[in-house]
């Protein structure tokens, strides 16, 4: 049987474990399908405890099959201060006289933009991710790493500031499993193929997403 993608608790007898896409309720959350978070206190929490200072119109997108440990964090762009003067502190967050005086120092710092996560990332426990990082399908984040720039496709990243640890697969190898794109399949034939999934070679992913005409063009 097939996980139902919409069930906010997949897997019974386990709240700890949340489908993220049925969870949140924010127009600027976009969470594919089958992205899940894992969080024995409260995973039910995840768009106040998990993205935070999302105050802007940047939005946060995670791609599907994500996996995203407890204690991850999303620092959005709203928890900027503005650092073109000797003060960083945000006097405009306070309202009234400090807040006319100051407005249009806060309105003209530039964005970051969005925060863009690709498909099948694994995020380690306590990871955090900075305002306007882009994170490549297949990315590994390990645990407590602070990404401050963007991760490359299939690479994992640590430390903090992460920086590359390696490369999970060759070039050749990385470009077939970005062309079969797997997260993309339909849900029957992820299913039949899950093992090859998890256990196979970029080759052989290649191979089905061939014979079934789902790979993609360059």
């Amino acid at each position: 049987m097939t996980p139902d993608p919409t069930a906010l608790h997949p897997v019974a007898t386990h709240p700890r474990v949340v489908f993220l896409k049925p969870l949140v309720t924010s127009p600027r959350i976009v969470v594919g399908d089958y992205t899940y978070y894992d969080d024995p206190d409260d995973a039910t929490g995840f768009e106040q405890r998990n993205v935070l200072y999302h105050f802007g119109p940047e939005r946060l997108v995670i791609g599907r099959f994500c996996a995203i440990a407890a204690g991850t964090r999303f620092l959005m762009a709203g928890g900027d201060h503005p650092v073109a003067g000797p003060s960083t502190f945000p006097f405009t967050l306070f309202g009234g006289d400090w807040a006319e005086r100051t407005l249009d120092v806060v309105t003209a710092m530039p964005s970051r933009g969005d925060t863009v996560v690709g498909n099948d990332v694994w995020f380690g426990y306590r990871a955090t991710v900075m305002p306007g990082v882009r994170i490549g399908d297949g990315a590994i984040i390990a645990a407590g790493a602070v990404v401050t720039t963007d991760v490359a496709a299939y690479t994992i990243v640590g430390g903090n500031p992460a920086r590359p640890i390696r490369q999970r697969f060759g070039d050749d190898d990385i470009d077939r499993l970005r062309r079969a794109a797997w997260w993309d399949w339909p849900a029957d034939l992820v299913t039949r193929h899950c093992r090859t999934l998890m256990a196979g070679t970029p080759a052989e992913i290649e191979r089905i997403a061939v014979a079934n005409g789902l790979e993609r063009t360059p």
